[in-house]
């Protein structure tokens, strides 16, 4: 991988110093105020901005426009809109994953271990198993068990994504890799634990990074549930079986940002900054409320529409009025006419999804994703309900999500009352598959990664193909990314033979 090579350059030229120069030179200038490693508390806080910012990044604008809930009017998200979305993720594999989260993450547990400080440790492991997740729900097989080794393993090898979920001699599973992590979180007697200043995410509550890793084991049997459905449903109810997850918007998994430069929400700073042009990185006019999430909320009022997107005013050409809930401007995916010109003139993210200024928070996984996944699982797995039924969980899940986006109880049950089809399963199996599952998609704007995977599990919603389509194949909506040309040539000799295209599925997506 390139960060390795840079690695390689920085090292050679130590050694070549350190050969020319004596052992007590060495060993006196040692400064004690300038450590050669940095301290589990500071490699906390930069593993959970990494691990947000590589989620709300380009990762998150890719598989929003491919998941239709924002269409591309500009740029390379015309392109990605219209399903070229290959080349252009160097910056995510060698930037952000593997030399930026997951490394942090990987230091962040040796750090730890250094210490002696096991709840930094579990915490690391929880967030490195969250990265590889997704790295490998989006590229499929991937460097996994030899990854991250510096320059010991130049070269890792690709582990397959059967093996990266189920474990494999040598490798060991995520599912195995979050009990690890949890194990870790439960030795807090005369140890170095986090603290309010250095934990973003749970300001030091080492019970909700223990929900945590349960819901990240919901979700990683959920992912594999259609290929490996005997051991999804083990996984599901021995998580239900322990009652220890997250049970509460509260103790949702999310990331903090400010309103300053250079430490602003990603989604926000790249199409969030309402100006006539941008400054290098943002693209104000590239990114537009979809067409096909305007209407699928907008025929039943979702009180949810004008807090993920702003309203427009009522003049503007092409503009879609909603009763009671504002004028919208949507775009058709894939659509080769201009979108309006001014930004105040089209429906972008709104506040909830960026802050007024970049201060919002990227949300990872949320009660409301646990919730579906229950109600999910149960209907399609038979797993246990906790005590609960599918149609709870699912009128749960819905719930949950409007409270998060700052609905009242009152309006919740308004909607419920007024909305009886969406309200109520009903119907074949998998018509109530559907359901959940377009619930679930309107649930997760802002994270376009949970919600190309659920597209990819379920075929649910029903997403036509966008207009103009090109890309691999114009007739299919991608499947994956393909992998970066520095790592085919960087690591050539792991790469698959055969390199994969966007419309072959990963493993876990059953054809």
């Amino acid at each position: 991988m390139k960060y390795y090579k840079l690695a390689t350059l920085a090292l050679a030229g130590t050694v070549a110093f350190a050969s020319s120069s004596c052992d007590n030179f060495l060993d006196v200038n040692n400064n004690p105020n300038n450590a050669a490693t940095a301290p589990p508390s500071v490699l906390l806080t930069s593993t959970a901005i990494t691990t947000a910012f590589a989620n709300g990044n380009e990762i998150n604008r890719i598989t929003s426009l491919l998941v239709q809930h924002v269409a591309g009017t500009a740029n390379q998200a015309a392109g990605q809109d219209v399903y070229n979305i290959r080349g252009g993720l160097d910056n995510q594999w060698q930037g952000e994953l593997y030399p930026g989260a997951l490394q942090n993450a990987q230091e962040l547990i040796e750090a730890a271990n250094r210490s002696s400080s096991p709840a930094y440790a579990g915490i690391g492991k929880l967030l490195k198993a969250y990265n590889f997740a997704v790295t490998t729900d989006l590229w499929g097989d991937i460097p996994y068990s030899q990854a991250l080794g510096g320059l010991a393993r130049l070269q890792p090898r690709f582990d397959r994504q059967e093996d990266i979920y189920k474990g494999a001699d040598g490798i060991q599973s995520l599912d195995e890799l979050v009990k690890e992590g949890i194990a870790d979180l439960s030795q807090t007697t005369n140890v170095l634990l986090p603290s309010v200043t250095d934990d973003p995410i749970y300001r030091g509550d080492l019970s909700k990074w223990r929900r945590l890793g349960n819901t990240l084991r919901l979700k990683f049997a959920n992912t594999i549930s259609r290929r490996e459905p005997a051991l999804a449903r083990t996984i599901i109810n021995e998580v239900i079986a322990s009652n220890n997850f997250i049970s509460r918007n509260e103790d949702d998994f999310q990331v903090p940002f400010g309103g300053s430069v250079g430490n602003r929400n990603p989604i926000y700073d790249f199409n969030g900054v309402n100006v006539v042009g941008s400054t290098p990185g943002q693209r104000p006019f590239d990114i537009t409320l979809s067409q096909r999430l305007l209407d699928s909320m907008r025929l039943k009022n979702d009180p949810r529409l004008p807090i993920y997107f702003n309203t427009v005013p009522n003049t503007v050409p092409g503009a879609t009025v909603t009763s009671n809930l504002g004028t919208f401007f949507g775009f058709q995916n894939g659509n080769n006419v201009a979108a309006p010109a001014l930004a105040i003139n089209r429906s972008k993210y709104n506040v909830y999804i960026t802050g007024n200024a970049g201060e919002a928070p990227i949300r990872l996984i949320t009660n409301s994703q646990r919730l579906f996944i229950m109600a999910e699982s149960a209907l399609m797995l038979g797993t246990s309900t906790g005590g609960s039924t599918v149609q709870m969980l699912y009128q749960d899940a819905i719930r949950a999500s409007m409270t998060k986006a700052g609905l009242t109880t009152a309006q919740v049950d308004a909607y419920f009352a007024a909305n009886p089809s969406i309200a109520i399963l009903s119907g074949s199996q998998a018509t109530q598959l559907n359901q959940i599952m377009t619930q679930k998609w309107i649930s997760m704007v802002g994270n376009g990664y949970e919600a190309f995977n659920d597209y990819r599990r379920t075929g649910y919603p029903k997403l036509a193909l966008v207009l103009n389509p090109q890309g691999d194949d114009p007739t299919i909506i991608p499947k994956r990314f393909v992998y970066p040309a520095s790592e085919t040539s960087g690591n050539s000799n792991n790469a698959p033979a055969v390199l994969p295209g966007t419309v072959v599925p990963v493993w876990w997506d059953v054809p």
